[in-house]
């Protein structure tokens, strides 16, 4: 049985892009304390990021992509819990679009979880798709900062390229820009409770891979 992400490349596959009208090349989105122009900004006004990582893309283009374990001390230091257990490395991809777009299953699905994770910095709306077939593994992808009114409902079977959400606004989404994150979560992350931990600390590095691998390998364009 082929473990993520070598499942992915089986040839009974068949990966479908997870939005269907971006435009031109992505903006690299540098969330991370290296990024010293972030100590100029208020970092909870997010309507003015979101103008100003606008104001970064290239002519053309309409969406940005980055994150998987950027350190983001900045982000989560509102957070008390995160910050005594010192998870500040972001397990999942960020995927800035514009405001509504449609989240369409990368590969086949059943809606596992629906929610709605209320309150500053959280979800909003998220929902987990679990991914089973013959030859492979069965894992989960996340996805958050959604509306709520569009998520499909649980138990819902998806095919690859089928809409099961949408990017909420900012009084939907956990008050952030208009993105999503995308997490890839293992059997064995699901059971650690990794389903409601978007960062981790450096001292699960040694173990996370297994738990919640890099999701870049599963968005494709």
């Amino acid at each position: 049985m082929l473990p993520y992400p070598y499942a992915l490349y089986g040839r009974h596959i068949r990966l479908a892009p997870l939005f269907d009208a971006l435009k031109g090349d992505p903006l690299p989105l540098d969330l991370s304390i290296e990024n010293h122009l972030l100590e100029q900004i208020d970092l909870r006004d997010q309507r003015n990021l979101q103008s100003v990582l606008e104001g970064q893309m290239a002519a053309g283009s309409n969406w940005g992509l980055g994150g998987y374990l950027e350190r983001r001390d900045h982000l989560v230091r509102d957070c008390p819990q995160m910050v005594a257990e010192e998870r500040y490395y972001h397990l999942g991809l960020d995927i800035m679009v514009p405001l509504n777009s449609a989240l369409h299953a990368p590969l086949d699905a059943v809606v596992s979880q629906v929610g709605y994770e209320k309150g500053e910095g959280n979800y909003g709306g998220f929902i987990l798709l679990k991914h089973a077939g013959p030859g492979f593994e069965a894992f989960y992808s996340f996805y958050g900062h959604l509306n709520p009114a569009s998520l499909s409902p649980a138990a819902t079977h998806l095919k690859a390229g089928d809409e099961f959400a949408r990017i909420g606004d900012f009084h939907e989404n956990g008050n952030w820009y208009h993105h999503t994150h995308l997490q890839i979560i293992t059997a064995s992350g699901l059971k650690k409770g990794y389903l409601h931990k978007g960062y981790c600390a450096r001292k699960d590095f040694p173990e996370i891979t297994a738990l919640c691998p890099d999701p870049l390998p599963f968005f494709r364009t």
